[in-house]
């Protein structure tokens, strides 16, 4: 997908950004404490195996990110794009 798509694409989905070089779309979540974190971690990699798209995830007290992009097309297709308004849903 082109950047000015993504952006256009991303303009609708709470909280996500596109990195630098336009492959990857990410989003930040902050809590109070590890647990929530964790359990942040372990909804992302839960909605990952159920979709088959599996994002990057990394976390540490207080937050996790959550990061989508499709390795085979070498950037952002819809497909992340789909999970991260899954994601979003699931944690409105």
């Amino acid at each position: 997908m082109a950047r000015d798509e993504i952006r256009q694409e991303l303009a609708d989905l709470t909280g996500w950004s596109l990195s630098e070089d336009g492959t990857t779309i990410s989003r930040r979540f902050e809590f109070k404490g590890f647990a929530k974190a964790v359990e942040m971690a372990n909804l992302a990699a839960w909605l990952g195996n159920k979709q088959g798209h599996h994002p990057d995830i990394s976390f540490g007290w207080g937050y996790c990110k959550v990061a989508f992009t499709t390795h085979d097309s070498g950037g952002v297709t819809e497909n992340d794009l789909i999970c991260a308004a899954k994601l979003n849903a699931l944690v409105a």
